[in-house]
């Protein structure tokens, strides 16, 4: 389907094609290619705050590339005694040995955690690794065993890497369709005042990041083939699907996007006098083609549960019948202190407000956005953890990174055909997303220090102290201690955490 035809079909090329498809001139290209280098410069500056460990869900994660690089099996026994105190603790014996109920019936340890960012890991720590050996056999000493220094590091700046690629291939996608100094605003926005950076660079054996980057990449993959994708194409974004689901099975709701796309070309699928340009045999011809390709991709996490489980189809999560559908905590995810997505990271509530403005200026982009973020809203308040328990803001909308660029870009292009004024907007809008950055990064080193509790609910007015009279004066002394003594700093937080968390189990037997 030609573009002019394609146009003719959709009805109103101002809403859908020309700004899709419209060619950018020099001056934007080199307008965008600046932007991009300062988002560059800014992440270069940020590598020091990376922290190589692997603690807590990350032992989980970073277990199946270990297991299989070290010992060359998904045995994790020696992976999870391990990991982390807090995290060994609550899986052992008075004799140290794994829980008996750990074991599933094929004799494996229980690890419900996806092998996604494993296979994300696994080309630089693949490389890092035969290094390693290498050097080790020269004399270097460098212990072989996936946990000493350079793998550490490798695997932190990884998912760094991975998080950036999520911020640029959000700019690319939003730069389509709105004004790119509205668009750069909204990445450095969500990159530094929403949940990402504890899960890009604090928590770097996490999967959050690795989430992100490839939502981001199926949707500027997605955005750049839409309404015009050939058989191949399909098979591609296919397996792009397939690798969102690797890394987060909620990830699969993205399906949205091309469903939605073969419904719109069916029901536009007459231009002019020549008759259908998509037949329904074409739809489900490529339909089947993508469901294909999509659960192809997807072999790594059906083979890991097929060893690990004896299903191909068991998660080792509660099952979806003991779910909240009927009474999801609609309310909670949103503004409840324990770990509320808009109370703890208020950028992302003008981020989904500014979901209904990307409707307007691209209506099949702008449903599937807006589809996508209310299935995700309400698929993560029927799910009994909903706060993600140990979680900064609600960990599991990162997955949604690109998403809320768009969406607080769409906003921040919506005030400024209000207000008739781009520079008064992008003054305003600049000065209140640094005021966000730094309440968010106040609020992330109350978190991290466990100033407020790692888990549950928090108290406002504590937090609000601690904001504006502890943080200031704690701040510089722990940032010290973080550069020139982290190992020192890491053990004090864990031990804290292990506290807290035997405070909160003694708490509530001390009131009865």
């Amino acid at each position: 389907m030609n573009s002019a035809r394609m146009n003719e079909a959709l009805g109103s090329p101002e809403a859908l094609a020309s700004v899709s498809f419209a060619k950018e001139s020099a001056s934007t290209v080199a307008t965008s290619a600046a932007y991009v280098k300062w988002l560059c410069v800014l992440f270069l500056l940020t590598l020091p705050v990376v922290n190589p460990w692997v603690r807590g869900d990350g032992v989980g994660y970073y277990a199946y590339l270990r297991s299989v690089l070290i010992d060359h099996d998904l045995n994790f026994e020696n992976d999870y005694l391990a990991g982390n105190q807090s995290f060994v603790m609550s899986r052992t014996d008075a004799q140290g040995h794994l829980l008996p109920s750990l074991y599933t019936r094929t004799g494996y340890v229980d690890n419900h955690f996806s092998v996604g960012p494993a296979i994300l890991w696994a080309p630089v720590l693949g490389t890092v690794h035969l290094g390693i050996r290498l050097l080790d056999k020269l004399g270097a000493r460098i212990p072989v065993n996936g946990y000493s220094r350079p793998y550490m590091i490798s695997m932190a700046l990884t998912t760094a890497l991975y998080g950036f690629l999520a911020l640029l291939l959000a700019f690319q996608i939003a730069k389509k369709y709105f004004g790119q100094q509205y668009v750069f605003l909204a990445t450095i926005g969500i990159w530094m005042a929403s949940s990402l950076p504890v899960y890009m660079y604090f928590n770097p054996s996490w999967s959050h990041a690795h989430s992100a980057f490839t939502v981001s990449l199926f949707l500027w993959y997605w955005d750049r083939t839409q309404l015009q994708r050939t058989l191949v194409q399909w098979t591609i974004l296919g397996l792009l699907a397939g690798l969102m689901g690797n890394v987060y099975y909620p990830n699969a709701i993205l399906l949205i996007f091309p469903g939605l796309e073969i419904l719109w070309l069916l029901r536009h699928r007459r231009s002019g006098t020549d008759g259908p340009t998509f037949s329904f045999g074409r739809a489900a011809r490529y339909g089947l083609v993508f469901m294909c390709a999509f659960f192809a991709s997807l072999l790594p996490t059906f083979i890991t549960r097929q060893i690990i489980y004896g299903s191909p189809f068991e998660t080792g999560y509660p099952g979806v019948q003991t779910w909240n559908w009927g009474s999801p905590v609609l309310v909670k995810v949103l503004f409840s202190s324990d770990h509320g997505m808009w109370s703890w990271t208020p950028i992302l509530l003008l981020a989904a407000i500014g979901l209904l403005f990307v409707v307007k200026r691209n209506p099949l982009l702008g449903l599937g956005v807006l589809l996508t973020f209310v299935a995700f809203y309400y698929f993560i308040a029927s799910y009994p953890d909903w706060d993600g328990l140990s979680s900064y803001g609600n960990r599991f909308f990162v997955s949604l990174t690109p998403i809320f660029i768009l969406g607080l870009a769409a906003l921040l292009s919506a005030l400024s055909e209000w207000w008739q004024n781009a520079s008064r907007v992008v003054a305003i809008s600049g000065a209140a997303i640094a005021l966000l950055v730094i309440w968010n990064v106040a609020f992330i080193f109350q978190w991290g220090t466990h100033l407020v509790p790692a888990r549950g609910e928090i108290s406002w007015r504590e937090m609000l102290h601690n904001q504006f009279s502890v943080v200031p004066v704690r701040v510089e002394h722990s940032l010290e201690t973080y550069f020139l003594h982290r190992g020192d700093m890491m053990r004090h937080i864990e031990q804290e955490d292990i506290e807290q968390q035997q405070q909160q189990k003694t708490s509530p037997m001390l009131q009865n």
